[in-house]
C-alpha cells in the first residue's frame, strides 16, 4: 500500500472519528432531543463527505496527479472505517457503561419523533402502534445494535467509494 495513501487516509479518519466524538458528546450535554433532529443527520452526511473528499483531493495532490483507482478507494476506504471504528466505539462507551440511562431516554425520543412523523404522513394507527412495539423491542444504542450500523455503515461508505474513486483517479497518460 502506497504510504502516502496509508498516511492520509488513518489522518483523515482520526479527524472524522474526532469530530463525530466532539459532535456526539456537544449533542449529549446540550440536549438529547438533537440526536433525533433531521438536519443533524443532513448536517453530519455534509461534513463526512466533504472531509472525505478533501483526504481524496489532498492525496492526489501530494501524489502529483497520479492517482489510480485503487489508491483512491483506500484513501477513502481507510478514511471511512477509521471514522466509523472511532464514532462507533465512543457511542458504545457513552451509551453503555457512562451512561446508560441516556439511551433509554434516546429511546423515548425516538419513538415520539417516529409517531409524530408517521401522523404527518397520514400513517394508519395499525401502522404506528406496529412501529412502536418495533421501537420499544429494539435496544437502538446496545452495543450488538451499534455494531450492525457500523457494517451498514462501511458497506455504505465503499460503495460511495467506489463512485468517488473513479471520479478521483487519473486518467491514463495516454489519454492525454
Amino acid at each position: 500500500m502506497n504510504e502516502i495513501v496509508k498516511k492520509n487516509g488513518v489522518k483523515f479518519g482520526i479527524i472524522a472519528g474526532v469530530i463525530a466524538v466532539l459532535i456526539t458528546t456537544t449533542m449529549y450535554a446540550v440536549n438529547l432531543e438533537l440526536f433525533a433532529e433531521w438536519w443533524i443527520g443532513i448536517a453530519n452526511i455534509i461534513i463526512y463527505t466533504a472531509l472525505g473528499i478533501y483526504a481524496m483531493i489532498q492525496t492526489k495532490k501530494e501524489l502529483n496527479g497520479v492517482y489510480s483507482f485503487k489508491d483512491a478507494f483506500t484513501t477513502y476506504f481507510l478514511y471511512a472505517v477509521i471514522g466509523i471504528a472511532i464514532s462507533i466505539l465512543f457511542n458504545i462507551i457513552l451509551f453503555n457503561f457512562i451512561d446508560p440511562s441516556a439511551k433509554e431516554t434516546l429511546k423515548e425520543i425516538s419513538i415520539d419523533a417516529a409517531v409524530s412523523m408517521m401522523k404527518k404522513f397520514n400513517a394508519p394507527a395499525e401502522a404506528i402502534k406496529t412501529t412502536v412495539e418495533e421501537m420499544n423491542n429494539k435496544d437502538q444504542f446496545g452495543i450488538v445494535e451499534q455494531l450492525k450500523g457500523s457494517i451498514w455503515s462501511i458497506l455504505f461508505s465503499a460503495i460511495f467509494g467506489l463512485i468517488l474513486a473513479a471520479i478521483f483517479k487519473s486518467k491514463p497518460k495516454e489519454q492525454f
